[in-house]
């Protein structure tokens, strides 16, 4: 079992600040531009299917 700081692992640190590698921002926004994406597109399979039936009900 290898200890912290032998064989090039990091230390412990105590009351040390960790801190992200993530912006929380970022990806929220990122999450919202998706699920419109989604919802766009899901609107888009709607009328098409929407399209379809008239034409087949048409014949």
């Amino acid at each position: 079992m290898n200890k912290a700081g032998d064989n090039a692992l990091g230390l412990i640190q105590g009351f040390a600040l960790e801190q992200s590698n993530v912006a929380i921002t970022q990806e929220l926004v990122d999450l919202i531009v998706a699920q419109r994406n989604f919802q766009a597109n899901a609107q888009v399979v709607q009328a098409e299917d929407a399209i379809t039936q008239t034409i087949i009900n048409m014949r």
